[in-house]
């Protein structure tokens, strides 16, 4: 009852992790669990939780102990999943941090490394005797027999307390209905034991202790490969989140005071001095601020961004001290959700992950069933009740699916952890897998495939406007703009030594088109395109011809034409030699944009795209018909928010490193770094995955399949039969951390994007 009480405690600590969704009914939970020794663990919650009434979905990932669960709001409530869990002995708890589960894991290797290491000690004279035995090194039968028993007086320490957690982790996934890799390792032991108890009792020598012993000792050893591959896992989850602890937080009256930043919260006000790292996500409210953006981007050189940007934790000030207002606290920040989605990658199930998982559920039932079948089979054709119960014996050990457990769950790790240190953020456990098939990359313009930091070129006011009120009032408009062109007039307005004052009453946005802002007094600014504005009734009295190296931008007060502000912008430096990388992969390319037609074919020529893969003027229902029309599955590269709908319509969404929050939302994938080469990167990750997973599962069907076969057949020992099985799970971890020992792929540099 204590641990069922703790485990609801701990429980009602993570209602910070459940996401309602008021548009569809359903709420998620995402959440730690800790008591979980291996795969089957995962796999038993799972069927347990799955059949809780409401529950739609359930995902448990081992490697990271990170429980996913989908339902309606009153299924997936903490306290009665924890209550469901704590049933079977394990315990729900808030999500961990990166630190939390480097302390969690290094708990769980030092309690591993004592097992090993008592296993290994004890194992030792085990095997040492059993060696004797088999050479025929002792002069008579009498001696081999008490031999027989020293090995099995030095195998018991391994057999109980080395071998405990495989026990334990048995009993409960019984108790859950799903038993797996341990109920089969449990049965190997206590067969094993059982086996040579009973040739003991005949006068025989020949016992299996050191079987038992190798079981333990092996599979001990394999937990701990296990560990290192987490801990790569987990060391790239680190780099997402290396933030401050304080911050310096300003009261009403002005004083400023160090606090943890867990107190701060959303609306208070924080001074971020010079050379300081931000540890809260905010809104700048002094004029401008230069910053570098690095951590969050990759980019080397730093930004000047003006009033009302918004700036996520993680950038460092390199200028004069300034103000922000916090947007995000701590567990709301740009990076905490990062952190949640990678976490949330690794519960999910791709395609092949559950079918290993299939694979493995079978697997299990019909070893113990061939194995009772091998047994009365050879006891029928009155083969030796001995030589029967050791055939028997080898095809229990020889099944135990731990490289099936293993072999999707370690690769998509490995992906992962790769992709994290090239500067790719896989959002969707699908994604790791689709964009390995993608046969078309669609790409956006403004932002994508320019730099996106655009320069503002001419200001064309009407007739009685001042070029200096003109800008001002683009600027008003362009208040808190995520889009490159807004940040381009907002920061020409700074430059020019404009102060846009504070923030409209309201902004509305009208994806594609431009948007609206609402004075105080009622007045309303419109700005984005011409024909738009023309549409709303302010339209000039005469047009100038828009050059076509420029883009251009409108404005108008209360239905009057102010005039047009001319922007210019560059292809983003690596896009050409991204776009050249995707060609030679035999990729279709498009590029679909919202600006003028003659700009974006201009654009595609400088990249290599024929006129015919380059579309302008498209709305952002006709960029989301045009991916829809491609060959599929497709990928699109968005920023803005007129890109959301291409980027859910596509087969998997890639939102780059200065995206707006709504094309973020929409992606599956997210780009750290800046530029597009992470979409090469991201392909090529993808596909190596998907190919170690692939590979994983065949290595480790083949063995199951023929290890069962000839082991029900003919006399393996079972030293063999552990032998075998250890050496596929082994396989299988090799080939996963090829991912992880290779190359970062498309010239990007690891590590740089994530600190």
């Amino acid at each position: 009852m204590a641990a069922h009480a703790s485990s609801l405690d701990a429980a009602r600590d993570t209602r910070n992790a459940l996401d309602e969704s008021v548009s569809q009914g359903d709420a998620r939970l995402l959440c730690s669990v800790t008591g979980m020794w291996c795969t089957s663990c995962a796999l038993a919650i799972e069927h347990r939780l799955g059949r809780l009434p409401g529950v739609s979905r359930v995902g448990v990932d081992y490697l990271s102990a990170t429980l996913l669960v989908e339902g309606t709001p009153a299924a997936v409530a903490p306290e009665r999943v924890a209550a469901a869990l704590g049933r079977f002995g394990y315990r729900l708890r808030d999500l961990e941090a990166a630190p939390d589960a480097r302390q969690r894991l290094d708990s769980e290797s030092r309690a591993l490394a004592g097992r090993l290491l008592a296993a290994a000690v004890f194992g030792m004279w085990t095997m040492l005797a059993s060696l004797l035995i088999y050479a025929g090194a002792l002069p008579e039968p009498r001696l081999e027999r008490v031999l027989a028993w020293v090995s099995g007086a030095f195998a018991l320490p391994v057999v109980t307390l080395a071998a405990w957690p495989f026990y334990r982790a048995a009993w409960r996934t019984l108790r859950a209905g799903r038993p797996g890799m341990d109920a089969l390792v449990s049965l190997g032991v206590i067969g094993a034991l059982a086996v040579s108890l009973w040739l003991l009792w005949r006068g025989s020598a020949e016992v299996y202790f050191d079987t038992a012993v190798m079981l333990v000792l092996l599979l001990l050893a394999g937990r701990w490969v296990e560990t290192l591959a987490r801990y790569r896992g987990l060391r790239a989850l680190e780099g997402l989140a290396p933030l401050p602890a304080q911050a310096c937080r300003l009261d009403p009256t002005g004083g400023e005071a160090r606090v943890p930043v867990a107190e701060v919260a959303a609306g208070e006000r924080l001074r971020v001095a010079s050379g300081e790292t931000l540890a809260l996500d905010g809104e700048l409210l002094d004029a401008a601020a230069r910053l570098d953006l690095a951590l969050l981007t990759g980019e080397s050189r730093p930004r000047t961004l003006t009033r009302g940007a918004r700036l996520s934790a993680g950038c460092r000030n390199l200028g004069d001290p300034f103000t922000l207002r916090v947007t995000a606290g701590v567990g709301e920040r740009r990076l905490d959700g990062l952190y949640r989605q990678v976490q949330a990658l690794q519960a999910g199930k791709g395609e092949l992950r559950r079918l290993a998982e299939r694979f493995a559920a079978w697997l299990s039932p019909a070893a113990v069933a061939l194995a009772l079948v091998t047994l009365a089979a050879l006891l029928l054709a009155g083969v030796d009740p001995e030589e029967a119960a050791v055939r028997a014996l080898s095809v229990l050990v020889v099944a135990c699916p731990c490289a099936v457990g293993l072999a999707v769950p370690l690769a998509s790790l490995a992906g992962t952890a790769r992709a994290l240190e090239a500067g790719v953020v896989f959002r969707d456990p699908a994604a790791l897998e689709l964009a390995g098939q993608v046969r078309a990359v669609a790409f956006d313009k403004t932002g994508t495939l320019t730099r996106g930091a655009l320069r503002l070129a001419a200001v064309r006011p009407a007739p009685g406007v001042a070029e200096h009120d003109l800008l001002a009032l683009a600027a008003r408009a362009e208040w808190g703009s995520e889009h490159p062109l807004g940040l381009a007039i907002r920061t020409a307005a700074a430059e020019a030594g404009i102060d846009p004052g504070q923030a409209p009453a309201e902004v509305q946005e009208h994806p594609g088109r431009g948007r609206e802002a609402r004075e105080a007094d009622g007045t309303r600014l419109r700005i984005g395109a011409s024909d738009w504005l023309a549409e709303r009734g302010a339209a000039p009295a005469q047009r100038e011809a828009v050059p076509p190296w420029a883009s251009e931008v409108a404005l108008a007060r209360d239905g009057q034409w102010l005039g047009t502000l001319w922007l210019e912008d560059d292809p983003e430096p690596t896009a050409a030699a991204s776009l050249a990388a995707l060609r030679h992969r035999g990729l279709t390319l498009a590029l679909i944009s919202g600006d003028r037609p003659a700009l974006v074919r201009r654009l595609g020529r400088r990249l290599g795209l024929a006129p015919g893969a380059c579309y302008g003027g498209r709305s952002p229902e006709a960029k989301r018909h045009l991916v829809a029309a491609l060959p599929g599955p497709v990928l699109y590269v968005g920023d803005g928010i007129n890109d959301a709908p291409a980027l859910a319509a596509a087969a998997v969404g890639v939102a780059t490193a200065q995206a707006s929050a709504a094309a973020r939302d929409a992606a599956a994938i997210q780009l750290l770094g800046q530029g597009v080469q992470g979409v090469a990167c991201a392909i090529a990750i993808a596909r190596a995955t998907r190919r170690a997973m692939r590979q994983n599962l065949i290595l480790s069907g083949l063995y199951n399949a023929l290890a069962l076969g000839l082991a029900a057949w003919m006399v393996i020992p079972p030293q063999v039969a552990v032998l075998a099985m250890v050496a596929s799970s082994l396989s299988v971890v090799a080939n996963a951390a090829r991912l992880g020992l290779g190359a970062s792929p498309a010239g990007s540099s690891p590590g740089s994007r994530l600190g």
